[in-house]
Order: C-alpha cells, then structure tokens, then sequence
C-alpha cells in the first residue's frame, strides 16, 4: 500500500519580503513629573516608616511610643487649618522673614561689594566682619530685649544679623573669584569704573552671590524660629513652644512640618529668582 505524504509549502516564498516588525514608540516622560515622581519617593519612604514605628511603638535605641502618628498629626493639622490664629502665626513669621532677610540681602551685597572691590574698604571693614562673625545670632536675643522696645523689631534683628554674614562673604569672595582680564577688557574699550562695576562686576558675581542667599534664608529660618519661641509672643515658632508646653505633641510635629514647608518654599523661591537672573550661564539655559 502507497502512502501519500502532503507536504506544506512556506508561508512565503524566499522572494518574499517579510513581514514588517511593529514597534510601540514610548511617550517622552516630562522632566517636571520626573522630577515630582523622584521627590516623592523619599518623602513617601519617611511616611511609611513613621507609620510603621510609631503605630507599632517601636522602643529600640530610640522611643517611637511616645511620637503622635501620622493620622494624629493630620487630625491636629485639621484643626489648625480651621483655626484663625495658625495662618496668624504663619504670616507673622513670613513677614518677619521677609523684611530681615531683605534687609540682610541689600546690607550684605553693598558691604560684599565694597569690601571685595576696595583695599581700603577692607582693611577697615573686614576685622569687624570677622569678630562678629561667628557670634550666633540666637545669643543676641538679651542684647535685642535690651536694644530694641518691642519684641517685634527685636526678632526681625536677630533674623536679620542671621542672614547678613552668609551674603556678604558669599559676595566678597565672588567678587574676589571674578576673572581679572575681564576688567581689562572693559578698560581698554573705555568704560568707567561705575559701568565696570554694575555691568561687569556685579552681574558677573550673581551666581555666588545667590549661593550665599541659598544659605542665608535657611539660617534666617533657624534663627528666627528659636528668637520666637525665647521672645515671641506669636509666629510659628512661638506656637510649636507653646504646644510642647500644653503636651499637645500633634501640634508640635504640625509646627515642625509647617516650619519645613515654609522654609522650602522660600528657599525654592531664591533658587527660583537666581535661575531667572542666572539665565545667560550655560547650565542655566539647559
């Protein structure tokens, strides 16, 4: 008996083109949500573990039974949010912020600029730049009692002395790091010294000087937070001392974020501000 066998042919004969491979093109992710994605996962990470710790009253080397949870925590801050004297507390604060850092940033980049421009200008101010210095600002808190008469002025000096000392270092060693051939360059084609110096000098030190103000407005928050809660009769500081002194532990962990956030802000706002003016340097532009 004969079998028959069928044999199938290919699909395709080898002249054949073969079929095209389709590919899925990925949709660009944008920088802005990468970089929220990125910033959200420490944050979230911190979450979990004080979730994890305090509802758990983990007592290790360190005493988590004590510390309000999360969900305490958000219930106070519900409470707060309906409490007119939390937004008080938080605009006292930001002014207080604002004008002693304004106040610092104009001093510190005039006093910056003559001294790093000027021998004689520094022979005579720097010594008493370098005694004062390294005086903690928080330390003057009796003398600002004792100077100022109300309580008010007292803090925003503190705040203010805080700031001063990171933008005028900042801009004298800026104004020291400027290259010399660029004064050069300006005196042969024929400019003076004030074009030289608020079309050259000044523009070419922004990016130090803004780095001493990056600095300065987190010192200003340290200090103006400890100057309210010795002296301050409101303000954020103020409210996180006298939530600790009712044993309202929640508000206190409500105070320490609202200080953080607030200090984010700012200091994103400074960044902000040094990008814009900034703008002609090459990374800036990226």
């Amino acid at each position: 008996m004969t079998v028959s066998a069928t044999l199938t042919a290919p699909a395709a004969a080898a002249g054949d083109t073969a079929p095209s491979i389709t590919t899925r093109t990925r949709l660009p992710v944008p920088p802005t949500v990468r970089r929220a994605a990125l910033t959200a996962v420490p944050l979230t990470a911190l979450l979990l573990a004080w979730y994890v710790l305090t509802t758990n009253e983990v007592v290790l080397w360190l005493r988590f039974d004590k510390i309000p949870t999360p969900a305490e925590v958000l219930d106070a801050l519900r409470t707060q949010w309906g409490s007119a004297s939390y937004y008080r507390d938080i605009l006292a604060s930001t002014r207080r912020i604002l004008v002693g850092f304004g106040l610092a940033t104009l001093s510190g980049v005039l006093v910056g600029m003559a001294v790093g421009r000027s021998a004689l200008v520094s022979a005579l101010v720097r010594p008493v730049l370098e005694v004062f210095r390294p005086i903690p600002a928080i330390a003057l808190v009796p003398l600002a009692i004792l100077l100022f008469p109300t309580g008010e002025q007292g803090i925003v000096f503190i705040t203010f002395f805080a700031a001063f000392f990171p933008v005028a270092v900042s801009t004298i060693h800026a104004m020291h790091a400027l290259p010399r051939v660029w004064e050069e360059a300006a005196h042969t084609l024929g400019a003076r010294r004030r074009d030289i110096l608020f079309q050259i000098a000044l523009p070419g030190a922004l990016p130090g000087i803004f780095s001493g103000l990056s600095v300065a407005m987190g010192v200003a928050w340290i200090c103006v937070i400890s100057a309210e809660m010795i002296s301050g009769q409101f303000g954020i500081g103020y409210f996180t001392w006298q939530s600790y002194g009712l044993l309202d532990y929640p508000g206190v962990i409500v105070g320490m974020l609202t200080i953080g956030l607030l200090g984010w802000f700012t200091a994103w706002l400074v960044e902000l501000a040094g990008r814009r003016v900034n703008r002609w340097l090459p990374r800036a532009q990226r």
